[in-house]
């Protein structure tokens, strides 16, 4: 929940005005109030995700939005679970799951987010709670084409914290290992899995080296300048 028209069109202007490198899929996901502008003004080669939205197209769910209406105004994907949707305002892993359905099923792209909170961590929990989550999206994914992951441990982000290299490749080895056995190999092998939690101009390039992390879910950086650094940390 950050942002008005002057700091996007900032944002915009310097996604806009290129250094990307063209190998590196990038989506921005504004507010949603402000998704039908970011859409009109951004470079077509960059995707537009929702923060949030329902299990269904339409209906009395006062200050929703549903994948239909995304999809409505020209953006493809949709961050589904994000840690403060779980933790702030009380989303279970069920919800979280059938809001997975409804979004695949309506057409569109998804990035269903998982993380353990510092107490889970702290209690040796990481794993249990990381399959837990991982157990209710998977019984919701029908095209496994149109989702990655974002693993982002609770406590690392917004705190300057970031896990070092070597936890975060610990846990996305095991994520996937995990959706080997559970789903199968190929979608192992193929899935994406994000690593979200602080991630900075200077911390990415290290953890964008290691195997299985492909990519980044990147919070306060993305308002930066130094967010082109991120998307290039491995060109």
């Amino acid at each position: 929940m950050n942002g008005n028209k002057a700091s996007i069109d900032g944002i915009i202007k310097f996604l806009n005005d290129g250094g990307c490198n063209p190998a590196t899929e990038v989506v921005v996901s504004p507010p949603t109030l402000y998704l039908d502008y970011v859409r009109s003004k951004l470079d077509a080669s960059i995707g537009v995700a929702a923060q949030n939205c329902y299990k269904a197209e339409k209906g009395a769910f006062t200050g929703d939005i549903s994948p239909a209406m995304i999809l409505d105004i020209g953006c493809k994907w949709a961050i589904i679970g994000h840690s403060e949707r779980r933790n702030v305002f009380g989303e279970s892993d069920q919800l979280i799951g059938e809001k997975c359905a409804h979004a695949l099923a309506a057409g569109i792209s998804i990035i269903p987010c998982i993380g353990e909170k510092i107490e889970e961590r702290e209690a040796g929990k990481t794993e249990e709670v990381v399959f837990r989550q991982m157990t209710a999206i998977k019984d919701n994914v029908s095209d496994w084409s149109r989702v990655v992951i974002a693993y982002e441990p609770v406590w690392a982000i917004g705190t300057g914290k970031v896990a070092t290299p070597e936890q975060a490749q610990e846990i996305h080895a095991a994520l996937r290992k995990w959706m080997s056995e559970n789903i199968s190999p190929e979608v192992a092998a193929s899935t994406r899995i994000l690593y979200g939690g602080s991630v900075t101009a200077g911390s990415c390039r290290e953890l964008g080296a290691k195997p299985d992390i492909d990519g980044f879910l990147v919070g306060g950086a993305s308002l930066k300048p130094d967010f082109i650094q991120i998307i290039n940390a491995r060109s």
